[in-house]
């Protein structure tokens, strides 16, 4: 894998997110992967700061940065999600749907099933064990807890897909993605809701890929400019999120963007400065911190809460810390063994007929 610390025109790279981890890439962008890095370990933060607060019931002096975080946090996710999808979104639909949908698929059900796997007793306590089969059989329609950012994914790539070829106006699509976000339908559906509140930040990156590009750009060449956007934007939405504003109808919006931006810009400024390059490992390999951090994050609280001899915010610093790293040192272990790839790569039987790389069906014939 080569990571060019270059400018990189909009379509380089990073053809689909996660991305099929293992498989050659030929080209990366650097301040892309530094802030998918960033925004990993911030939903990595959120989950694992909240779980602890839940357990102790008690605010830790993580619980600030948790709520810093949450007006940019997802928004920035999905922005960069979509900031790629111009390269491909003209391919017929077969191709499409495969690396579209059935690469997320892929990993949805196998994570799913490991995670009701793990969390079934605890589940079968309240619920029982038909009760378990149920929720299971419900996690197909109704995304499980941690995973629902790779359910709504591939939703949003079939949406901009029609949209594309049925030749409707990106100001149009853009125009109601917003009032979506700023007037959103309340509804019990909980996808539905989510559609709402997120599409918006992911066909921005869509349709504004180039500009942002040229945005990454401009402040890497001009350092004082980048750190006078930061200093800004972090009294803004420091100030609303204090004030309990962040997410009200409009100011979201522009908090999600603003905040969007700030990553690109902090990213930018790393990836120039040639520091915190561990952030760019994590943003290249998101999708193994994201599919497995559950595991170690839920065995070190519980060890943690049992052992009571932390305050809250420690406690919430160390499961953090644990669940980032481990299932990069699970990765590690997949690499250096050859087994278990099954969890981060997609198998062959996986592939749509016609759809399987040519590395792969070199190697299967081999």
């Amino acid at each position: 894998m080569v990571i060019l610390r270059h400018r990189q025109p909009e379509n380089a790279g990073h053809e689909d997110w996660p991305g099929i981890v293992g498989e050659q890439v030929s080209k990366r962008v650097d301040w892309v992967d530094t802030a998918k890095g960033i925004c990993i370990i911030f939903v990595v933060m959120m989950h694992s700061v909240l779980g602890t607060e839940k357990s102790t019931g008690d605010l830790g002096w993580m619980h600030p940065i948790v709520e810093f975080a949450k007006p940019f946090r997802m928004p920035d996710f999905f922005l960069i999600s979509g900031l790629f999808l111009a390269n491909v979104i003209n391919r017929d639909w077969r191709l499409y749907l495969d690396r579209k949908v059935v690469h997320f698929a892929y990993f949805y059900v196998l994570w799913m099933t490991i995670q009701m796997i793990v969390k079934a007793p605890i589940f079968a306590e309240d619920m029982g064990w038909f009760g378990v089969l149920e929720f299971y059989a419900l996690s197909f329609v109704v995304p499980l807890g941690t995973l629902w950012f790779i359910y709504m994914l591939p939703i949003f790539f079939v949406v901009c897909k029609l949209a594309h070829d049925a030749k409707v106006p990106w100001q149009l699509i853009l125009g109601i993605a917003a009032l979506l976000n700023i007037f959103p339908i309340e509804t019990s559906w909980y996808l539905l809701e989510e559609f709402c509140a997120r599409f918006v930040f992911f066909y921005i990156g869509y349709i504004f890929a180039t500009q942002i590009f040229k945005l990454s750009d401009l402040f890497r060449d001009n350092v004082l400019a980048g750190l006078a956007y930061l200093g800004i934007w972090a009294v803004i939405n420091g100030t609303l999120v204090h004030m309990d504003l962040a997410g009200k109808p409009g100011i979201g919006l522009v908090l999600g963007v603003a905040g969007a931006g700030a990553i690109i810009v902090t990213s930018t400024l790393l990836v120039r400065a040639g520091i915190l390059n561990f952030l760019t490992t994590f943003g290249a390999n998101s999708i193994v911190i994201y599919l497995a951090f559950f595991f170690p994050m839920g065995v070190t609280r519980q060890i943690l809460l049992k052992l009571n001899l932390l305050d809250t915010g420690t406690m919430s610093f160390i499961v953090t810390t644990i669940a980032v790293i481990s299932p990069m040192i699970l990765f590690w272990m997949i690499n250096r063994t050859n087994i278990g790839w099954f969890l981060f790569r997609r198998p062959q039987w996986a592939y749509l007929q016609g759809t399987l790389p040519a590395a792969k069906q070199q190697a299967a014939a081999e």
